[in-house]
């Protein structure tokens, strides 16, 4: 039994000194360095001990060539750790105070992704969502031959359209309280806002019905002839020919 126990004390010991010696000393380590330290840590997604040493980067070697990797590397770290506020943070300030990095496009794009990640469903509140899509564009804009913009857009896309579900839901939560003018004011905004998404022609579409059950006729007209010529081949534009037609007979009436 004491012999058992004294081999476990021997491993423990031994084990202790291999970790011991494993400790780097970064004492001696120049920018360069302590970056690709700092790397190895990341990329074997010991992200905590990575996050130290970028920051120390920052901290011990201010405006070296290693500054904007270690700054876009601390944002990225914070984004692998589900941090996206913090990681949006530190996005920002690479693009803000080091607009001549190389690294500037994927911290703009990162910057987008963060809020991406932070938009929740359409029945919450949307600033992040509306974060989002504006840090997507503005990628869109400044690189526009970047490789990511095919995803930005999509993703501007996902995006407006949550928007747009939300301000639907909206209005058919007013029409179904029978608050008939408030739907048709929300309806309107959809329809104009979000033109281009699924939730465009729906709107326009249900607005039309509401018009027409309080007689408001040359409203009605106005935006049927809206809805065909901005949907010509909506599944919906046959009916709203008849429509239009039935319509202008009562009104010649």
């Amino acid at each position: 039994m004491f012999k058992f126990k004294f081999i476990g004390i021997l491993v423990f010991i031994l084990l202790l000194m291999i970790g011991c010696s494993a400790t780097v000393d970064t004492s001696k380590f120049n920018s360069d360095q302590y970056f690709e330290y700092a790397m190895e840590l990341y990329n074997d997604e010991d992200y905590e001990q990575a996050l130290q040493e970028f920051q120390t980067v920052l901290l011990q070697f201010p405006g070296s060539a290693v500054s904007d990797d270690a700054e876009f590397y601390v944002g990225m770290t914070y984004y692998k750790r589900k941090q996206y506020l913090l990681g949006a943070y530190e996005f920002s300030k690479l693009v803000r105070n080091m607009p001549a990095s190389p690294f500037v496009p994927q911290a703009q794009f990162m910057l987008a992704e963060c809020y991406y990640q932070l938009s929740p469903s359409y029945q919450l509140d949307q600033t992040y969502t509306k974060k989002a899509i504006d840090e997507f564009q503005a990628f869109v804009d400044f690189f526009p031959s970047n490789e990511k913009v095919e995803e930005a857009e999509n993703k501007i896309k996902e995006l407006t359209n949550k928007l747009a579900e939300k301000e639907y839901n909206s209005a058919l939560i007013y029409e179904k309280m029978e608050y008939q003018l408030a739907a048709i004011d929300y309806y309107g905004d959809v329809a104009d806002t979000y033109h281009d998404t699924k939730y465009g022609p729906l709107a326009l579409y249900n607005k039309i019905q509401l018009e027409v059950k309080r007689n408001m006729k040359d409203k009605a007209l106005a935006d049927i002839s809206i809805f065909l010529a901005r949907y010509p081949d909506n599944e919906r534009s046959d009916e709203l020919k008849n429509l239009e037609t039935n319509l202008n007979q009562i009104s010649s009436k």
